[in-house]
């Protein structure tokens, strides 16, 4: 039997069910995929391993994911796991597990990477939802980000690929896709030309999903095939990060909190339903009271009422660990005060 521990974003839930189901003769193993989005997800990763090797001493332990690939040499010290694989590496895990190799680590350069899974999987299971990955990598540096040096950079399935998935996944009796991937938004050759795509050659799919949606990334096309399409599930989730314009220029994003405030009103002009949700981060290294409050005062005017929210993490790596940090106390108040703030209009 093969259990897989699933941490982080909704592309890892999709390259585990993949993982699953080409291991599914597999015995006594377990398989960790990691999530590197911040310091505290990778700390939640070495606590995770070792509950699993306290409670199945005998099982093989194999790490993967964001945070194999980013610090490898962390888990290969522990003396809990038995094989570190990187995100390359995850892709062919079948091949791994049959010619056991002898060193413990296998972590490749993930820029050297140009390809993708190509495998189908038939579904998901304990979920309704089925998540399919329509592309991998992202080419952007946001200041705080590390993600990129764990995924390497932006590389799209075929549409024609996406197009079979799904069908599969709806013979198999699922009705919410969600579209998902590192950068959904940057999907080559165009995102929106690929909804258009899906939306025609299926125009039998009860419900289409997104994942993260990068503001500077929505065009035109996509909000009228949102006003024209009812199969367009009305919730869509942003990646915001703040609301003030100068930690945004800071953070290395390619909007500003006019774009996301405008975006969320055009989307509602063509679906008045539409709910959105995003994500924050708070105590970005020179956020001021002033700034903070722009962040706040964001959420209000553009009435997002989803918010996932983030104390700022120091990822060693990225530009903006360099710059003046903001206290972790201070980080931790304002992320509570703008949860509070969600709360408040979900009332």
């Amino acid at each position: 039997m093969v259990q897989i521990v699933t941490l982080g974003c909704r592309l890892n839930s999709y390259e585990s069910e993949v993982m699953k189901e080409k291991l599914k003769n597999a015995d006594n193993l377990i398989i960790v995929n990691t999530c590197a989005v911040t310091g505290e997800a990778e700390r939640q990763c070495r606590q995770t391993i070792r509950k699993l090797r306290k409670e199945n001493p005998a099982a093989r332990i194999i790490v993967t994911g964001c945070a194999a690939q980013i610090a490898p040499q962390k888990f290969s010290a522990m003396p809990e796991v038995d094989l570190v694989l990187g995100n390359r590496e995850k892709a062919e895990i079948e091949t791994w597990l049959e010619s056991q190799p002898k060193d413990k680590t296998h972590v490749s350069n993930i820029f050297d990477y140009d390809k993708y899974d190509e495998y189908l999987i038939t579904g998901f299971e304990g979920r309704q939802r089925a998540f399919v990955q329509i592309q991998q990598g992202c080419n952007h540096r946001c200041t705080y980000c590390i993600i990129p040096y764990a995924r390497g950079n932006n590389r799209s399935v075929p549409a024609q690929n996406i197009l079979t998935q799904i069908r599969k996944l709806l013979n198999r009796g699922f009705e919410e896709i969600c579209l998902t991937g590192v950068d959904a938004c940057s999907y080559q050759p165009s995102f929106s030309g690929l909804v258009q795509n899906i939306l025609e050659q299926i125009p039998g799919l009860p419900s289409l999903q997104f994942g993260s949606l990068d503001p500077a990334a929505i065009d035109e096309d996509f909000i009228a095939l949102v006003g024209r399409h009812q199969n367009i599930h009305p919730y869509f989730h942003l990646s915001v990060q703040s609301g003030d314009n100068l930690i945004l220029k800071r953070m290395r994003r390619r909007h500003t909190r006019e774009d996301v405030i405008s975006l969320c009103h055009r989307i509602r002009k063509v679906r008045p339903e539409a709910v959105f949700g995003a994500d924050f981060i708070c105590g970005f290294p020179t956020e001021t009271d002033e700034a903070f409050a722009n962040t706040v005062k964001l959420v209000h005017e553009a009435n997002i009422s989803k918010l996932h929210v983030f104390p700022y993490s120091e990822r060693p790596g990225t530009p903006a660990a360099l710059m003046p940090q903001i206290p972790i106390e201070i980080r931790k108040e304002r992320a509570r005060i703008l949860r509070e703030q969600g709360e408040n209009l979900n009332d």
